[in-house]
């Protein structure tokens, strides 16, 4: 099957650059092509791509195994400071993994590691290699409560709230962040793998399929190789891969044993195809990743349409995690997530709608043993808000 071409044209060339450099080939013609682009790279840009998209890990490792003459002594000082700090940082983050592993599992609190170390280690056999800025914990929903006691008591602070009506941040949301001052350590507790409304595998199954990590004394979990591309292409997606760090660890996931037709089954079963699809075609594009054949049934025009989007982030170093994202790039942001979704997952993005929001609550006001009254009341009052006329109602305080 030949591979589908996307347009690359306006990727910075200091990006294609890093892009190469990371594909870690050794015939003449990578050599070749390295050659070309060292001419023309601006060492500045290269150092703010290579930041931005936390590849620098990565990068410090091939091109000090390079002819050192060719890339400014600046560059790989630079360099070698920020994967050295990294490195501290992700052994730090270990220990403070080992140290929650441990207090959940006094508790009996079944956790999985979703990224930081055990993915550092899982995916490039060195925890230096990758990089993150906190440990994110799946557990079961109903140990959120006893999880959370557990970090408040181990000097762990509630670092963001979320608003909720009806129950919905069941749903609604995914995970709560909590932030250790001492430390310096920032915790997710994750109750799903992503934010709803979508279908995903719950809790229990991921359990049963979980992998041990070869990291520290073998009690530590992280999600099974099919889970893992399920939860790492649905995750880079959702965030229009604007780091590629995430699509480095797909190209690094397609290069290992995996059970390829369990992970279709996956994407299929809830309705992700095309998002499975878009991860593969653009580490085949940027990367050079072979595409497992059983996984080319996920490829498909549509899969070829979201990919190319995708390259938007790129061309224009997209950064969602700082406020304020620009307007501009926040409506390209919804229409695009908006685009990811299948025909079932449209229906129930649509259903969700309908289901009250916590901002229904602050236009009218009602004591809770009311709320149930906000989901009739649900399009008059977002048709309200929409009229731009402030409601100065107060009725029963309860």
């Amino acid at each position: 099957m030949k591979k589908t071409k996307l347009n690359l044209e306006k990727v910075p060339h200091e990006l294609l650059f890093i892009l190469h450099v990371i594909k870690e080939e050794s015939t003449t013609a990578w050599f070749d092509q390295y050659e070309q682009f060292l001419k023309k790279v601006n060492w500045k840009a290269f150092l703010k791509l290579a930041k931005h998209h936390r590849l620098f890990p990565l990068l410090y490792q091939q091109l000090k195994q390079m002819d050192e003459s060719c890339v400014p002594d600046y560059v790989l000082r630079y360099l070698k400071a920020i994967y050295q700090q990294n490195t501290f940082q992700m052994m730090h983050l270990t220990a403070e993994m080992n140290l929650l592993n441990q207090q959940f599992l006094k508790k009996n609190i079944r956790t999985i590691f979703l990224k930081g170390p055990v993915l550092g280690q899982e995916l490039y056999g060195d925890i230096s290699l990758r990089t993150s800025c906190d440990l994110d914990v799946l557990i079961p929903l109903e140990n959120l409560g006893d999880a959370e006691a557990l970090l408040i008591q181990l000097g762990y602070e509630k670092d963001d709230y979320i608003e909720t009506i009806l129950g919905d941040w069941t749903w609604r949301h995914h995970h709560v962040t909590y932030f250790h001052r001492e430390k310096g350590v920032k915790c997710e507790l994750h109750w799903r793998l992503n934010p709803g409304p979508s279908f995903e595998p719950g809790f229990n199954d991921l359990w049963n399929r979980k992998k041990k990590s070869s990291l520290l004394d073998g009690s530590v979990y992280l999600l099974g190789k099919e889970d893992l591309f399920f939860f790492l292409a649905t995750h880079g997606a959702r965030h229009g891969w604007s780091r590629l760090r995430w699509l480095v660890d797909i190209h690094r996931l397609l290069g290992q044993e995996v059970n390829w037709h369990q992970a279709v089954h996956l994407f299929t079963k809830y309705h992700f195809q095309r998002i499975g699809g878009q991860a593969l075609l653009l580490s085949e594009n940027l990367l050079n990743s072979e595409t497992p054949v059983e996984v080319k049934a996920l490829l498909d025009k549509k899969s070829q349409q979201l990919a190319q989007q995708a390259v938007f982030y790129m061309q224009y170093m997209v950064n969602l995690h700082t406020d304020p994202v620009p307007q501009s790039v926040s409506d390209y942001h919804g229409k695009h997530l908006f685009s990811l979704m299948s025909y079932q997952q449209k229906l129930l993005y649509m259903l969700s709608c309908m289901f009250p929001f916590p901002e229904d609550a602050e236009t009218l006001p009602l004591p809770k043993f009311l709320h149930f009254l906000y989901v009739p009341l649900r399009p008059f009052l977002w048709a309200w808000r929409k009229s731009t006329k402030p409601l100065f109602v107060k009725v029963f305080k309860g």
